[in-house]
Parts: C-alpha cells; sequence; structure tokens
C-alpha cells in the first residue's frame, strides 16, 4: 500500500515515441477532472505509473495515494482490504481496521487487476463510486468517502460484462475515460532509450567505474524482440546483461534465463539422450537455409589457429542471431550440445560480430 506518489527517479516514465507521448498527454489532461479512469494495458507496460501521474497531476496531489493489487487477494479477504471492518466481524479480526477507501480519502485509490473482483464486490465498489458512501465489514454504519478512483486491467472488460463476470453499470460509471497503455513493441523508439536508462541504473547499483555500452549487434537483438513482458522484461533483460559483463562492451542476452540457464543434472542415460527433444529441435530449426555458409574473405590471410578461433567465433554470432539467442536452439543449430555452447561462450567471452 502506498500513501503518498514517490518522487523517485525509479518511479519516472521514460519515452519519446509518439504512442507513448499520446498516452502521456491523455494522462495529464485528465487528471485535472476528478473522475474515475481505467488504464489498460498488457503486463509490464507500466499502468502503476500512469495511475501515479494521474494523481500527481491532479488536484488531489498533497492527499493520501493509496494502491491494491486485487488479484493478491483471496475472496474472503478482499472486503475487508477494501472497505476495512470491525472488530469482532470474524475470526481473527481483534480490532477495527480502516479498509483502502477510507485510507484513501481525500486522495486517489488505485484498483489494479480490477477483473479480478468479485461480482458481489463490485457492487459495494458502485456504491462508493456513485454515492461516496461505504460500510465496513461487521457493521450498518453508512461513512462517507471523497475518493478518486484509477482502475486498471489487462483484459477486455466489455467481454467480461457481456459475460457476467464484471458489472455492466459499475464498468459504465468508470469508464468517464479509457486510456490503453502502448505495447513495448509499439514503442521501437524508445526501446534503446529505456535500455540506455536501465543500463546506467545498474551500472551504479554495482559501483562499476563505467557504463557498459550495447554493441551494435545487442541493440538489433533489444530492437527485433518482441517483449512479451513490456518494459519489466526490458529491465530484467538489460540489467542480466550488465550484471554479466565482461569488459566495456555487452553483446551477449539472456532473453530468457531458464532456457540459457545450467542444465539439470545429467541422468544414467548416454550422453546423447540427455535431451530428449535435441532431435527435435535441430529439425526445427535447420528447415531455415543458413546465412553462414562460405570462408569470410578476411580469414584467408590470418594463420590457421588465429582463422579457426575467429571463424568458429562468427558461426557462433550468426547461429545465435539465427535462434533470436535462444541459446538451446543455437547448440541445435551447430550440432553440438548445449554444454558444448555454452563452454564456447566463455572461451570467447562473448560471440563476436564481423
Amino acid at each position: 500500500m502506498r500513501l503518498s506518489v514517490p518522487s523517485t527517479d525509479e518511479h519516472r516514465a521514460l519515452g519519446e515515441s509518439e504512442s507513448f507521448l499520446n498516452m502521456q498527454e491523455r494522462v495529464s489532461r485528465v487528471a485535472a477532472t476528478d473522475r474515475p479512469v481505467i488504464l489498460i494495458g498488457e503486463r509490464g507496460t507500466g499502468k502503476e505509473l500512469a495511475a501515479a501521474r494521474l494523481h500527481l497531476l491532479s488536484p488531489r496531489w498533497g492527499q493520501p495515494y493509496v494502491t491494491l493489487n486485487c488479484a493478491s487477494l483471496t475472496e474472503s479477504l478482499i472486503e475487508s482490504e477494501l472497505f476495512g471492518h470491525e472488530a469482532g466481524a470474524f475470526t481473527g479480526a481483534v480490532r477495527l481496521r480502516k479498509g483502502r477507501f477510507e485510507i484513501a480519502n481525500g486522495g486517489t485509490l488505485f484498483l489494479d487487476e480490477i477483473a479480478t473482483l468479485p461480482v458481489t464486490v463490485q457492487e459495494k465498489i458502485l456504491r462508493v463510486v456513485e454515492y461516496g458512501q461505504l460500510e465496513r465489514v461487521g457493521s450498518s454504519e453508512m461513512r462517507r468517502v471523497d475518493v478518486r478512483l484509477v482502475a486498471a486491467a489487462n483484459v477486455d472488460l466489455r467481454a467480461l460484462a457481456r459475460n457476467g463476470r464484471f458489472r455492466q453499470d459499475l464498468l459504465d460509471r468508470l469508464s468517464f475515460e479509457i486510456i490503453t497503455l502502448p505495447s513495448l513493441r509499439r514503442r521501437g523508439a524508445d526501446i534503446l532509450l529505456l535500455a540506455d536508462h536501465f543500463a546506467r541504473k545498474m551500472a551504479h547499483e554495482m559501483a562499476l567505474d563505467f557504463v557498459p555500452e550495447f554493441s551494435s549487434g545487442a541493440c538489433d537483438a533489444l530492437m527485433n524482440y518482441p517483449w512479451p513482458g513490456n518494459v519489466r522484461e526490458l529491465k530484467n533483460v538489460v540489467e542480466r546483461m550488465v550484471y554479466r559483463a565482461t569488459g566495456p562492451v555487452m553483446d551477449y542476452i539472456v532473453f530468457d534465463p531458464f532456457e540459457s540457464g545450467e542444465p539439470l543434472p545429467p541422468s544414467h542415460e548416454p550422453a546423447q539422450k540427455e535431451s530428449g527433444d535435441s532431435a527435435a529441435i535441430a529439425s526445427e530449426v535447420n528447415k531455415a537455409p543458413s546465412s553462414s555458409a562460405g570462408l569470410p574473405p578476411e580469414l584467408a590471410t590470418l594463420a590457421l589457429p588465429q582463422a579457426v578461433r575467429a571463424l568458429e567465433a562468427r558461426r557462433l554470432s550468426l547461429a545465435l542471431e539465427e535462434c533470436r539467442f535462444n541459446q538451446r536452439k543455437a547448440a541445435a543449430r551447430l550440432g553440438i550440445t548445449y554444454d558444448q555452447l555454452r563452454n564456447l561462450l566463455r572461451k570467447h567471452k562473448s560471440f563476436v560480430r564481423s
């Protein structure tokens, strides 16, 4: 629960893309109206940041800003969290407790994942929004509150309303303004801006003497990745890059730490059978033609050991790019085991673009 809007850099939204700036402008405009707002967006798109901005730019900016993730509580606890309870209202209620609406009185209440609320609770929220009244659990006394409500969801609320899983009257009351937060895929111009920001913060956190830079290959990979987890996923990926960097240039990316982490302990079966799906992966990835056939002319003048090493590094780089940096698929594409690929990456420190 948050009672005031943080002003730290961590809670500042960054972006220069048209879709991001349009969203920020809509947030700024509706902030002054004191009406309910619904924020729609995929996970990791910054719905809580947008809600905090709505409060900060509103006439209520000096009053409490309270948040609640509705999906984090069981149905039996959600009413108590929202509306409070009297002492003895239920087993374990040893003292009076104010709910989030009362705590946010005069300010803003942000309800994230509002689609997960039971319909019975939605009815009581509608009363608060319509009349500014609520009852604590275990009490029949009506209490007045003045709260600006901001809700967020990552699902189609209209479809839920049509199916009876979300009250249409509450949806109508909350939807004075619907603001859709753009996915990172629609914010291409912001990806490298955000990546640089997160890299600098991580370098500062690790007390590094320098901020590692992204190689051109790493920049291409960041721009081409679909980012299903949006900004939150980008932050994790970049922080992992800085943490694992061995020099001033970062060109080794781990998008999925589960796939690129250390393998499970081997079984007692022969080594070639340790990965039951390696043959299937190899069959899948080898359907696409490889772009690394042939010896680059610049290697022809090198001594054999140096040429072999340079070619090996180049082949690793191309395989990783072709497989979108999925190391298990890259290993299958190269016809080696995952452990052998990891050893080669350690040998070359990273993959080298040439």
